[in-house]
């Protein structure tokens, strides 16, 4: 798969509920509730919302995420809502866009660079 190309669609007015893994990209124009796992780009779209955590090369918010963002890049548009906490190397909000929670900058690096750091720090956090 060619992470570069959007291969699956959720589309307005769908509702899906369980986990998303992709090796291409997503575009989220309804609701999803499940985590998504995307080695390309998730999109939010305007009227799209998803109660996921998240972990993807890139993600841009239009619409609105409830959950963990992981990624490289967070592009939040004017219209974007993010509640949760996010790991990013990059983060762009306009004005308008709203991001709720704790954020985390990481050294730019590759989605599975992401989940090993998050995963390592996950264990020491873990009391004895």
């Amino acid at each position: 798969m060619d992470p570069n190309k959007t291969d699956t669609l959720i589309g307005e007015g769908s509702y899906f509920d369980g986990n998303i893994k992709s090796e291409a990209s997503i575009r989220i124009d309804g609701k999803i509730v499940g985590d998504i796992h995307c080695e390309g780009d998730v999109i939010i779209g305007e009227n799209g919302v998803a109660v996921s955590n998240i972990t993807a090369r890139n993600t841009t918010v239009v619409g609105k995420i409830e959950g963990n963002v992981e990624t490289k890049k967070l592009q939040i548009s004017s219209t974007g809502k993010v509640h949760g906490n996010i790991s990013i190397s990059i983060l762009s909000i306009e004005d308008g866009g709203k991001f709720e929670g704790s954020s985390k900058m990481i050294a730019d690096q590759s989605t599975t660079d992401i989940q090993s750091e998050i995963k390592q720090d996950k264990k020491k956090n873990v009391p004895a």
